[in-house]
């Protein structure tokens, strides 16, 4: 028939151990499966796998008897950008044209702001994440979008576009 075990989790030697009771006494021959669930957290940067040691241990056999199992570990996580451009829709008369050699940001054009943000949507966390925004800056020879700054929060770091804000608006 099918018995829960009695598992107890302790320390031993710096390790984690879990010691499970399977029978007392048991008789000589006995066949016995065992499936076990267990839940580790922390296993982001444990790389593709993770080792488990058992140990099988009798009052009545000589020594232990040791077998590794080795168990696929696959972090999973859903990430999801999102972006906002303000204002919304920007139009520009067909003759504009920008003031040259002039520092005020109107003589340029319309300010734009394009914010985006990933978010993680679990389970699991993430870390060494790279995200790759192109943004097209030119069409033709017309400037399209002039990149002035590029500011982050959240503990990220980016990497600033060659040309950003190259006549120093």
């Amino acid at each position: 028939g099918q018995e829960k075990l009695s598992c107890n989790p302790r320390k031993e030697n710096g390790s984690h151990v879990v010691l499970c009771e399977l029978g007392n006494p048991m008789k000589a021959g006995a066949l016995i499966t065992v499936h076990m669930e267990l839940s580790v957290s922390g296993l982001e940067d444990m790389g593709d796998a993770i080792t488990f040691q058992l140990q099988l241990r009798s009052k009545n056999s000589p020594g232990p008897a040791n077998v590794s199992v080795t168990v696929p570990v696959e972090a999973q996580a859903e990430m999801e950008l999102r972006g906002t451009s303000l204002p919304a829709t920007t139009v520009l008369p067909a003759s504009w044209h920008g003031v040259e050699g002039s520092r005020q940001l109107e003589d340029h054009g319309i300010k734009v702001e394009h914010v985006y943000q990933l978010h993680n949507k679990g389970p699991s966390t993430v870390s060494g994440v790279t995200l790759h925004l192109a943004v097209p800056s030119q069409l033709g020879d017309r400037i399209l979008l002039y990149l002035l700054e590029l500011g982050t929060e959240g503990g990220m770091s980016c990497v600033p576009p060659p040309g950003l804000n190259a006549r120093q608006v």
